[in-house]
């Protein structure tokens, strides 16, 4: 669908040069001289490359909807990991590279969300948080927990972050899983 560049934002996938582009940020920018133009920063859905492109306002682009299907999260061979479509029940092999840092995160049997255009799988969507255990971190210090320390500490999955002094081992913790951080003690 063709839409004006001033109608699109931060979110949405165009086609640009033969190839799928998310649209990172947008800047309108009216110069004192010459036409207004849209500054974008694009990512490229396919190998994630970047392109900070300037488009005129009057330009048109090509708009693309993609799909989201819900998958559950089987098991990982050699550098693929295995999804299993949640209506169909066909299982999809797909590189480890495509969700990239965020597949430490993955737990057996995790509901996933990917995005498809055409048929192809273009980006695996993680739930925003996971629930881990802590197996190793360094015990509490008198007076310590005053300040506003972190310490490091090692969850069940090998990953390492940093966790508020209160924490100890075999306590289990929310984590984000697009940043990878503490976000706060497991209510269970």
């Amino acid at each position: 669908m063709k839409v004006n560049v001033n109608e699109i934002k931060p979110g949405y996938v165009i086609a640009y040069k033969d190839r799928l582009w998310t649209l990172v940020k947008g800047e309108h920018v009216k110069p004192g001289k010459g036409p207004a133009y849209l500054q974008a920063e694009l990512k490229c859905l396919t190998d994630g490359t970047k392109l900070n492109q300037r488009f005129n306002t009057s330009e048109t682009v090509e708009q693309v909807h993609l799909d989201k299907e819900n998958y559950q999260f089987l098991y990982e061979e050699d550098d693929r990991l295995v999804f299993m479509n949640q209506e169909n029940f066909e299982q999809v092999a797909l590189p480890r590279s495509l969700i990239g840092e965020a597949a430490r995160f993955l737990q057996e049997g995790m509901v996933v969300k990917v995005q498809t255009f055409e048929g192809r799988p273009l980006s695996v969507e993680l739930p925003e948080t996971v629930v881990l255990e802590v197996t190793q971190t360094e015990p509490t210090l008198k007076g310590q927990t005053a300040a506003a320390s972190y310490k490091p500490a090692l969850l069940s999955n090998g990953t390492r972050i940093m966790v508020p002094p209160h924490i100890e081992t075999g306590v289990r913790v929310v984590v984000n899983t697009r940043e990878g951080t503490y976000v706060e003690r497991a209510k269970d």
